[in-house]
């Protein structure tokens, strides 16, 4: 066995083998932030038809003739403004990934082996199902780090990671994480990074819950994404007590034509700033990992066009990356999706 997750024996065949794996996911990053490997990153994420769902010949031509020959070389200057020695996302995976898997030896007693897969680039999802493969386990815990589901995003990672196993000839036993909108550990975990945000910074006028946007179809499709982005909203505000008028909720990120999810937020921050609004503080309930949307287009351009509009301050609330407090949730997420049958 090499790069392939196909095996023809059963790996756990032995005593001390873990009794299951925990496969975390999120969306991915190019391997470096140059045009090049931008391009390919974006080809590959943009290809997939659970995120742009157009007639496959058409979306081709407009894919390939426009938008990676115009959009590669601007989203790699804008992964230079927040990469270091990776990028944030995938640093912070790896981080998370190391702190879960001590986390998981404290509670359940057991070493648990954890890997990281990207649904696009690198390490891929094939990748680390390798290597969960090779710790020799047969059961394996998929994590999307989505607190809220998405057929473009959790979905996907059900499509990758059945695709990477396609050629397999002794399947692993799968379980799948859904989504976790309003787990209470969530919502607390939530709940105390702002506090603890506005205890170091102060407080703004108003803190605005923002998420990745989805077209407005997908929704009337079926997608329950948006109807989860309203509960850990109104979760959080209330573990917050907040009152009318001291937070918002808004989406980000759109891209295209059609209607997306509203109110858009890069709009609000506009019209707000010019009508008065002096101060706010935004945090990304939907990402479990600061990136190039929370880091640039929030911290940076979103921080900028509300000064430029009138207002004086925008705090992001960074994500609960590998806050203790989240990697506590998480090990408890675990901890409930693997008792039945899978550890004592």
């Amino acid at each position: 066995m090499t790069d392939s997750v196909v095996a023809s024996t059963d790996p756990t065949k032995g005593a001390n083998s873990a009794p299951f794996g925990l496969l975390l996911v999120n969306l991915g990053s190019p391997d470096e932030p140059t045009t090049g490997a931008v391009r390919r990153y974006l080809k590959e994420f943009l290809s997939d038809p659970r995120v742009v769902d157009a007639p496959r010949w058409l979306w081709w031509l407009i894919l390939n003739g426009v938008i990676l020959n115009i959009r590669s070389s601007k989203v790699a200057k804008l992964y230079q403004s927040v990469w270091q020695d990776d990028s944030p996302l995938r640093a912070i995976s790896r981080r998370q990934a190391g702190a879960l898997q001590t986390e998981l030896r404290a509670l359940l007693g057991r070493d648990i082996p954890v890997a990281v897969g990207m649904t696009y680039g690198n390490p891929s999802l094939k990748a680390g199902l390798l290597k969960l493969r090779q710790a020799g386990v047969s059961r394996v815990l998929v994590l999307p780090m989505y607190p809220q589901f998405s057929g473009a995003t959790t979905g996907a990672v059900f499509d990758g990671v059945a695709s990477a196993l396609k050629p397999c000839r002794h399947l692993p036993e799968l379980r799948m994480v859904k989504d976790y909108h309003d787990h209470p550990g969530y919502i607390a975990a939530l709940a105390d990074s702002i506090r603890a945000h506005w205890q170091q910074h102060g407080r703004g006028q108003t803190l605005v819950f923002s998420y990745h946007g989805l077209p407005q179809r997908f929704v009337k499709l079926g997608d329950p994404y948006a109807a989860q982005c309203e509960r850990t909203t109104q979760a959080v505000v209330a573990a917050l007590q907040l009152k009318a008028g001291e937070w918002q909720h808004c989406y980000q990120s759109r891209f295209g034509r059609e209607p997306w999810l509203q109110p858009y937020l890069d709009q609000w921050l506009d019209e707000q700033g010019k009508t008065g609004l002096k101060s706010v503080d935004v945090i990304c309930p939907g990402f479990a990992a600061d990136c190039l949307e929370t880091l640039e287009e929030i911290a940076e351009r979103g921080k900028h066009a509300f000064l430029e509009a009138g207002g004086e301050r925008l705090h992001y609330i960074p994500a609960l990356n590998d806050n203790p407090e989240h990697i506590r949730f998480l090990a408890q997420l675990v901890q409930e999706q693997a008792t039945a049958g899978w550890i004592g």
